[in-house]
């Protein structure tokens, strides 16, 4: 079961030492875009439902720790299982793997820890709505712990060796008996002297001081696909930091903080935008001239008698769905404008349309004026 779990720390998409305010901030704004109320696209519930499960786990400073450790194994079957004293032994392959789990280490089992992987990376990145609808490519600059190119990791200055750990006799690994309910078990613990590694470096490299790593400003480039939105992370893999003594690099991911355009509006997929006519082009029609995200605009033809607040389509002209062929709508909203000054003649001309209109409804037993009122009126009575 845990083999096909993401890991906590990738689904919120927050390194292994963010702090427990930067996972809470991250995970209210995922569960803010993935609610299932609120989104209704395919596998948004799924998404909804691993946020919380990590969330539950990383917010839990025991069973973060638990966690860090053991990772899957060490919460039990999900969010609400823990390492603790259960009764579920479901997720341990042996009694070994559970003493291991309660004791920190299992009778006759070495473990060394190893190169651990590199901190993840946080990059906060704005672009314009055009390059969010379209993808775009960014070269950012950003300080992180890279490989030491002198003693190429390892933390010895070359042409010098490292000497076996006095401490654990090389083994990375210190062994104390201990008695338990259970019986006599070895509780087995990384060496600090060496760090796990069972070797100690006699002669520093230089350059990183033993450790390893320099600290080195590296330029990246980020490619950003087309259709991404505002709070969005796109994860570059391997460039994170890498750890000290080798081991893979973390990973960076970029958040995105996407600009208002000054016309355009995005719900979703779609694209809104306001188109404001006149009077006489509502009441007449006409054939209108529209922008598009593309750069390029289009003809729409308005019908006569178009009233405000009416929607035209504009198929296929909308943000690319992430990763697909597919792609939005653009809606072109149309707002009659009113006129808010007029000339001696439209005024002229406009009382005399009001004169025709009112002779008109007279003619054909109508005056919405007066059956409104007589409507109102008769709410009173």
């Amino acid at each position: 079961m845990a083999a096909n779990k993401r890991d906590y720390y990738e689904v919120l998409g927050v390194s292994r030492n963010a702090t427990d305010d930067e996972v809470k901030k991250t995970f209210r704004q995922l569960a803010k875009k993935f609610h299932p109320d609120t989104n209704k696209e395919q596998g948004a519930e799924a998404r909804f439902i691993e946020i919380n499960e990590a969330y539950e786990v990383l917010s839990d400073p025991q069973k973060r720790a638990a966690y860090d450790r053991y990772g899957h194994a060490g919460v039990g079957a999900g969010a609400g299982g823990g390492a603790g004293f259960g009764t579920d032994f479901g997720n341990f392959s042996s009694i070994n793997d559970l003493f291991e789990t309660f004791f920190a280490g299992s009778s006759g089992t070495q473990r060394r820890s190893g190169p651990q992987r590199g901190a993840d990376l946080r990059y906060e990145l704005t672009i314009t709505f055009e390059e969010a609808v379209f993808g775009c490519q960014k070269e950012i600059e950003l300080p992180r712990w890279e490989t030491c190119a002198n003693c190429r990791g390892n933390g010895a200055q070359p042409g010098t060796s490292t000497a076996r750990c006095t401490s654990c006799q090389g083994t990375g690994e210190i062994r104390k008996v201990q008695q338990s309910i259970f019986g006599q078990f070895v509780n087995v613990t990384m060496c600090e002297r060496c760090r796990g590694e069972g070797r100690v470096i006699t002669t520093p490299c230089e350059k990183c001081r033993g450790q390893g790593r320099v600290r080195n400003n590296r330029r990246v480039v980020v490619n950003i696909p087309a259709g991404v939105d505002d709070g969005i992370n796109v994860r570059v893999t391997g460039e994170g930091e890498v750890s000290a003594r080798g081991g893979t690099p973390g990973n960076l991911y970029v958040v995105l903080t996407v600009k208002p355009h000054q016309y355009f509006k995005r719900q979703g997929n779609d694209i809104l935008y306001e188109l404001p006519i006149s009077f006489t082009q509502a009441a007449l029609g006409d054939e209108v001239e529209v922008p598009t995200v593309d750069g390029k605009s289009t003809m729409l033809k308005i019908p006569a008698g178009t009233q405000s607040s009416r929607s035209f389509r504009l198929k296929g002209m909308g943000v690319p769905v992430v990763h697909s062929s597919a792609r939005g709508d653009q809606h072109v909203v149309v707002k009659v404008v009113t006129p808010t000054s007029l000339s001696a003649e439209q005024k002229r001309l406009l009382e005399e349309f009001a004169r025709l209109e009112n002779e008109q409804n007279e003619h054909n037993g109508k005056n919405p004026f007066r059956d409104s009122f007589e409507k109102i009126k008769d709410v009173f009575q």
